[in-house]
C-alpha cells in the first residue's frame, strides 16, 4: 500500500502532540517535518523521533509531502490552509476553521481550485459515547429529534488563547465549535437563527469572554442551547466536559463524552483525578483522515462542516452585540 507522507505545521495548539503520537501509530504514514517559528516549542519531539524541523512552513510546503496537519493559533488558519492548498497538499485544520465567513470560504475554495481536501479537526465526532448516540438516532430509537441540550464546560487556558488577536475570541467560540458540529451532524439540518449571551465572569482582567450560553434554531425546527466556558477552576479533576441530552419524539439520549474515567484521589497530587480510559478521539480521527486520503474518498469532516460550526459562534458575538437573535 503507499505511504502517506505527512507534515505538521505548527505546535502553537496542544492537540498537535496528540495528533503526532495519532499518526506515528499508523501504518503507511510517515511523519516527514514538523514546521514551527518558535524552536523550542517542538525541540522535544522532533529530536525524540528525529522528525526533520523547518522553521518556515513554506518550506515544509516545498518539501515531498502528500498532507499536513494545521494546529497553528486561530488567526493563522487561513494563510497556511490557502498556502498549503497552492502547493498542492490536503489540509487537516485545528478548529476553529477560521475566523470570518468569507475567510473559510476562501480555504475551502482554494483547496477545491487546487484539487486537495480539507478536513476540520472535531475529533468529538469519534468519541464512543458520541458514535453509539448517533447510530441510536439514525435508527430511530427516540423518534425524530426535538431539541439538544449541550455543554463543553473546560478550564481556562492560557498564552495565545485569551489574545483576541490570534484567537478571534474567547469561551463563546472554543468552546460552541465542537458541540455544535455535534448538532449538525445529529440533525443533518443547519442553524437559521442564534441568539447568544457572552462575559466575562470567572477571570477578571481577560480581554475576551470566558463564559457564554448560545440558543440555536435549525431549519428542520430542532432547537438547541449550549453552555460554552472555561468555568472550571484548577482544583477541578479534568480540563471539562462535553455533554448531550438530545429530546425525540420517542425518547431521550444522554451523552456523557469523557464518562470512561477512573477516579483517583492522591496525596501526591493534592486534588482528584479523572483518569480517562475511553477510545483516543484523536487517533480514530487521524486514522479517518489518512484513509480517506489513501483510499481517494471525501474526508469525512468537511471544510463545509467546519464553516457551518464557527459561522454560528460567530454569529453568536453579532447577538451579543445587538442583544438580538441573528438570522444566518
Amino acid at each position: 500500500m503507499t505511504t502517506l507522507k505527512i507534515g505538521m505545521i505548527s505546535f502553537a495548539h496542544g492537540h498537535a502532540f496528540s495528533y503526532l503520537e495519532a499518526l506515528r501509530a499508523l501504518p503507511h504514514v510517515e511523519v516527514r517535518g514538523i514546521a514551527d517559528e518558535i524552536a523550542s516549542r517542538v525541540a522535544a519531539v522532533t529530536a525524540q523521533y528525529g522528525v526533520p524541523y523547518y522553521e518556515r512552513h513554506a518550506d515544509l510546503l516545498a518539501a515531498d509531502i502528500d498532507a499536513v496537519v494545521i494546529c497553528a493559533e486561530n488567526a493563522r488558519h487561513a494563510e497556511i490552509t490557502i498556502a498549503a492548498a497552492k502547493a498542492g497538499k490536503h489540509v487537516m485544520c485545528e478548529k476553529p476553521l477560521g475566523l470570518s465567513v468569507s475567510e473559510m470560504e476562501t480555504m475551502i475554495a482554494a483547496c477545491r481550485e487546487s484539487g486537495v481536501q480539507l478536513m476540520t479537526a472535531f475529533p468529538c465526532r469519534y468519541l464512543a459515547a458520541v458514535v453509539a448516540a448517533k447510530k441510536a438516532v439514525d435508527a430511530g430509537e427516540i423518534g425524530d429529534i426535538v431539541a439538544i441540550k449541550g455543554t463543553n464546560r473546560g478550564s481556562l487556558p492560557s498564552g495565545w488563547f485569551v489574545d483576541p488577536s490570534l484567537s478571534g475570541g474567547g469561551a463563546l467560540l472554543d468552546h460552541t465549535v465542537h458541540v455544535m458540529d455535534l448538532m449538525n451532524w445529529f440533525t443533518g439540518s443547519e442553524v437559521k437563527e442564534v441568539f447568544a449571551h457572552a462575559d466575562t465572569l470567572f477571570h477578571e482582567g481577560l480581554e475576551v469572554d470566558d463564559a457564554g450560553m448560545i440558543h440555536v434554531k435549525f431549519a428542520n425546527g430542532v432547537v438547541g442551547v449550549l453552555d460554552t466556558s472555561w468555568s472550571r477552576n484548577p482544583a477541578f479533576p479534568t480540563w471539562g466536559d462535553v455533554t448531550m441530552t438530545i429530546v425525540g419524539t420517542k425518547g431521550t439520549i444522554a451523552v456523557d463524552s469523557f464518562a470512561q474515567k477512573n477516579e483517583l484521589y492522591s496525596i501526591d497530587s493534592g486534588k482528584g483525578v479523572w483518569s480517562f480510559w475511553g477510545d483516543n478521539m484523536d487517533a480514530h480521527m487521524m486514522q479517518a483522515f489518512v484513509q480517506a486520503l489513501l483510499d481517494g474518498t471525501e474526508v469525512p469532516i468537511t471544510g463545509e462542516d467546519g464553516l457551518r460550526s464557527t459561522a454560528v459562534a460567530l454569529a453568536g458575538y453579532r447577538s451579543v452585540a445587538s442583544g438580538q437573535p441573528v438570522v444566518l
